[in-house]
């Protein structure tokens, strides 16, 4: 399965969990995708053209949550590849360029990760970063389009909302959030700030061994 579109999205940092997943149960959000592990690995060249370009290669591999470290990882499980890039220019996409990410975007499963690893490294791309997380999905009544996704990451938890222009705005704003709250960063981006800021030497965004599932 493949899928080519336009992506607009939005990051917003969730500082009190509980207030949030009160106001998700206030306005009926549905569960859409349950908690889900991914570990995402973003691949460029040497000399990390596709970041000075604007783009992005990634292999991402769910789990569900509930079955995280119960048992034995397949070694080459199934992936989803991929691409992200910079979407030409128009007018609306430029007007709304300040608040809003939006990328060119191409995906596509595959049923071995190893394998697609492997021709990744044949056409000269590297493993670059790294980074976890546990991701819920959820939809609002009345909000055509719109996906909030909850993110806990080792650097916080973070919802993505993503869809057209104004179900974000609508999104945001039911849930307490508006536009001054917006981030367009990428995760790779938060995390390289978030190790400067305490003062540690970057590695890749991992959660400590010991994370207890919930």
């Amino acid at each position: 399965m493949s899928a080519h579109r336009a992506e607009i999205e939005i990051k917003l940092r969730v500082s009190d969990i509980s207030a949030l997943r009160r106001r998700l149960k206030r306005f009926r959000a549905r569960e859409i995708t349950p908690r889900t592990y991914e570990s995402n690995t973003l691949y460029d060249t040497p000399r990390k053209d596709l970041r000075r370009r604007g783009q992005l290669i990634r292999i991402r591999i769910e789990q569900s949550a509930a079955m995280f470290g119960k048992r034995r990882r397949d070694e080459n499980p199934p992936a989803i590849l991929t691409y992200k890039g910079p979407l030409p220019s128009s007018r609306h996409a430029l007007k709304a360029k300040k608040h809003f990410k939006i990328k060119h975007e191409a995906e596509v499963s595959v049923t071995g990760a190893s394998e697609l690893a492997a021709i990744l490294h044949a056409l000269g791309l590297r493993p670059a970063f790294q980074y976890e997380k546990f991701r819920t999905t959820y939809t609002l009544p009345g909000t055509r389009g719109l996906k909030i996704e909850l993110d806990e990451t080792p650097v916080g938890t973070y919802l993505e909302l993503e869809g057209p222009f104004e179900a974000i705005d609508r999104g945001a704003r039911l849930l307490g959030y508006d536009r001054k709250d917006y981030l367009t960063d990428t995760y790779s981006s938060i995390y390289l700030a978030a190790c400067r800021r305490l003062g540690r030497k970057p590695g890749n965004m991992l959660f400590p061994p010991t994370k207890k599932l919930r």
